[in-house]
This record gives structure tokens, C-alpha cells and sequence, in this order.
């Protein structure tokens, strides 16, 4: 049996390889291992293991396409020298990142420099950016090979995606969810704010990298499946006081707020309006 083993790289890149049990000893998580890659090995942490990493694999959905390879396999433990080789590049590529830049203003290209990554080898090095529409880099691609004496790749991301590399803390005082669990970013629309009931606002509802909160799509069927429970907004219900009409609703206390003909108001617990 060769079970599968997701492994996470710089940026909370994460991909999924083999590791021979039979003829090995059991992998940990958090144990840094070598992996084998398309053009040669790279350096990255075991986080997931067994159950847990199949079906994260499973729902990768990759390996499922006929065009995509079979996963690649883990070559070893990596050594304390490997290590620390990985440490050495990750302190390098912030100033790699700070000569692509100065390369970019040079060619004049509309493009921010997000982060830089080495492969472990130092076989590859790519270069993750954003920018508001495509951007010719062949030159600029001519010049950092010539300059690093790599393979180069320029990858475009989008806003998100970068939050996802570069990490950070969100409004709520919390890790980004893009960089600590939430597994892809999704398009998130105004509707979705609007039917929570907060601020249509954008500035008031967006994340550090600008697009509206990931949360508001992953909560949004809490909200869709609690409201079914409450009357509507702007609805005349009857209770003992006579025809009264809702106001808000507080799906969280379960409270609901009421007015009178009269025009008085009233907060009601949602098991009374029932009674």
C-alpha cells in the first residue's frame, strides 16, 4: 500500500505525494521531507497524513483529470544540512524579490512583485505577481535567467491568492482563513452581504488583499438555513398584543424586534412569538 501524503511548501502551497510504507518507516506531520518534482527535488513539510489526506487529495481533484499525472513521490527525510539550505534560500528571497522588482521598473511592465521562491535545488525559481490585466514578461523572463542562471517562471495570481501566500491577520483579529484552512477563495458578491443584513458598503466588508470577506460565502447557508426559522422582515405578524410588524431579526440571540400599530417597540424572544 502507498498512501497518499499532502505536504506544504512556502506560501501555503500545498501538493500531494506518495510514500512506500512497506518499505519505510511511518512519516509524522510537520516532518520535512525531499519531494520529487517535474525538473528535480524541492524541500517541504508533511501536513496531512492518512484519511485525512486522501480526502483532500480527493477533493484536490488533479489526479482525476486523464491529462494529469499520478502523484510524485517523497524521496526521503530531509537532513538538518537540508534544512538548513532550505532556511539559507528563504532568507535569499527577499532580496531576489527586491532585484525582480527593480528589474520590472526597468521594463516598465504594470506588474507587482508578490514573492519569490526558490526550488530547493535551485533548478527553478518562480516568480509570483499580480497585475491588473496580461503582461508581455518575455523580456523581463530573458533578463532574470541570464541574471539568476535558473529556470524562470512568472506566475500571475490573483488578490486572493496572494493574501493566501503572503498571509496575515483579518478583521475579526484572526488568521487569514485563505492562508490557514479555508482551501480555495471563491467570488463573493454584494447579494451575499445583503442577505446577512451588514453594511453594502465594500470598504466596510473587504479583506486586506481588497475583495470582499471569504466568510461571507462560507456562512452564507448558516444565515439562509437560521432565517427560515424567523418570520420575515417587514412582515405583519398577530400576537396578544394585536397585528404587529418585524422589524429586525437576531438570528444569534434569537430575538425578534417588533412594532405596534401604535407604533410601539419591542423586543420578543422567537419561543414566545411562537407561543
Amino acid at each position: 500500500m502507498t498512501p497518499v501524503i499532502e505536504v506544504r511548501f512556502k506560501g501555503n502551497r500545498r501538493e500531494y505525494f506518495t510514500w512506500p510504507s512497506e518499505d519505510s518507516a511511518p512519516l509524522r506531520l510537520d516532518a520535512p521531507v525531499i519531494v520529487e518534482v517535474e525538473r528535480g527535488q524541492d524541500f517541504g513539510v508533511v501536513s496531512a497524513l492518512g484519511s485525512v489526506a486522501e480526502k483532500k487529495c480527493q477533493r484536490c481533484g488533479a489526479c482525476s483529470q486523464e491529462s494529469s499525472p499520478a502523484p510524485r513521490a517523497i524521496v526521503r527525510l530531509a537532513t538538518p544540512e537540508d534544512r538548513k539550505t532550505a532556511t539559507d534560500l528563504r532568507i535569499n528571497e527577499e532580496e531576489v524579490r527586491r532585484t525582480v522588482r527593480d528589474r520590472v521598473r526597468q521594463h516598465n511592465l504594470p506588474m507587482k512583485v508578490s514573492d519569490a521562491e526558490w526550488q530547493w535545488d535551485k533548478r527553478k525559481l518562480t516568480i509570483y505577481f499580480t497585475a491588473e490585466q496580461r503582461v508581455d514578461f518575455r523580456a523581463l523572463v530573458r533578463d532574470l535567467a541570464g541574471l539568476f542562471r535558473t529556470r524562470i517562471e512568472l506566475r500571475q495570481i490573483g488578490a486572493r491568492d496572494e493574501a493566501k501566500r503572503l498571509d496575515g491577520i483579518g478583521r475579526c483579529g484572526r488568521q487569514l482563513c485563505i492562508s490557514s484552512w479555508l482551501p480555495e477563495g471563491k467570488p463573493v458578491s454584494l447579494s451575499l452581504a445583503k442577505a446577512q443584513g451588514l453594511s453594502l458598503n465594500p470598504v466596510q466588508i473587504s479583506g486586506p488583499c481588497g475583495r470582499l470577506l471569504c466568510c461571507l460565502h462560507y456562512e452564507h447557508d448558516f444565515y439562509v438555513q437560521q432565517r427560515k426559522r424567523f418570520p420575515k422582515e417587514g412582515k405583519t405578524v398577530k400576537t396578544s398584543v394585536g397585528n404587529e410588524r418585524v422589524i429586525s431579526v437576531d438570528i444569534f440571540r434569537e430575538r425578534v424586534t417588533l412594532r405596534s400599530e401604535a407604533g410601539e417597540t419591542r423586543v420578543v424572544a422567537l419561543d414566545q412569538l411562537r407561543l
